[in-house]
């Protein structure tokens, strides 16, 4: 697999569109951040890590509006192992009226693009997500 990160947002999107409740998908530190910031600013329930060693998964669970929907409307990324998208702090902007999220990988770790600007420190655009 050339992008896990594209695999894990297609996992996500597969499993709204059947409504289920959870997802399984392999481990790595950059997926349990990135799940980590998507329950922090509300689009997953909860993220849990199962298995040891070889065998360690993330499980995700979903998060649904009261009516059913999904609470993720798009969830799309941005920068891809063929083309970087790198962008400074100022240039950072409000995602859909302020309702969405960037993820950045900076130079401080995995932010929001809010978390960026306060920080003041830009990076490599991963995903948005409203």
């Amino acid at each position: 697999m050339s992008d896990p990160i594209s695999d894990m947002l297609s996992r996500i999107r597969n499993a709204q569109m059947v409504k289920q409740k959870t997802t399984n998908l392999p481990y790595s530190k950059m997926k349990l951040d990135i799940a980590e910031i998507l329950v922090r600013e509300g689009f997953l329930i909860a993220v849990n890590k199962l298995g040891r060693k070889i065998d360690r998964t993330l499980e995700l669970v979903i998060k649904y509006e009261e009516d059913g929907s999904p609470k993720i409307s798009e969830i799309k990324r941005i920068s891809k192992p063929s083309q970087r998208v790198y962008m400074p702090y100022k240039e950072l902007h409000p995602l859909q009226g302020g309702l969405g999220r960037m993820i950045l990988s900076t130079p401080l770790g995995l932010l929001t693009d809010r978390e960026a600007k306060k920080k003041k420190v830009g990076g490599e655009i991963l995903m948005e997500i409203w």
